[in-house]
């Protein structure tokens, strides 16, 4: 998968706490956060959440480093499925083989990439990715600062986080938490206007289709 370069334009913001807080969270060990009282939270346990025209936020700024030691920016012109995850959280692996599987399916028609935030170094997450065949691309960002691309009730609230991007760059749903199931992504893959669900891998003996 190729990326154009664009420069990137600062952030809108004030320097602040907030990196470390959302890490905080995050970080909490692949946690569930219910029971805040803020509208801006919402379950980490697979909850779903599409948002309608006006409420979504305005098109994603995002850049860093790869774990490959790579410059990636973001552009927008394709639906793009985001990943916030790290090596230590069993939900981010579990659901890893799906992305892997997903991303070699839709052939470059969607793209895919990963935001890890925690692992204590960008070999160290790499040797991971390569120990499962992962093809796509992850920021390396252990200083929260990539996590500030999104904003409001589109913020990552749990490790798992998974993002869909439409073609212009805007989060239109998220899934915080391990993603339910392999047809709940494709689902919000098309619902953000990419192209239906490509056929699902032949299932092993005694493994169940993903309905």
């Amino acid at each position: 998968m190729s990326r154009s370069s664009r420069a990137t334009r600062p952030l809108r913001r004030p320097a602040s706490l907030l990196p470390a807080v959302l890490l905080s969270v995050l970080l909490a060990g692949c946690s569930n956060l219910t029971g805040t009282g803020d509208l801006d939270y919402v379950p980490g346990n697979g909850g779903v959440v599409e948002f309608a025209f006006g409420d979504q936020q305005p098109p994603v700024e995002l850049s860093g480093e790869t774990t490959t030691g790579e410059d990636y920016t973001f552009t927008p012109g394709t639906v793009t499925v985001v990943n916030v995850w790290w090596s230590g959280c069993g939900p981010c692996i579990k659901e890893m083989p799906m992305l892997t599987e997903l991303y070699a399916a839709y052939d470059g028609d969607v793209d895919f990439l990963g935001i890890n935030i925690r692992d204590t170094s960008a070999a160290n997450a790499r040797s991971f990715e390569l120990d499962r065949g992962v093809d796509y691309p992850s920021i390396y960002a252990p200083d929260g600062d990539a996590l500030l691309a999104f904003t409001g009730r589109t913020s990552p609230r749990s490790t798992p986080t998974t993002l869909v991007l439409d073609e212009s760059g805007v989060v239109v749903s998220l899934i915080n938490g391990e993603i339910p199931s392999r047809t709940t992504l494709t689902n919000l893959v098309e619902d953000a206007g990419g192209p239906p669900a490509p056929a699902p891998p032949e299932p092993t003996e005694g493994e169940p289709a993903d309905g």
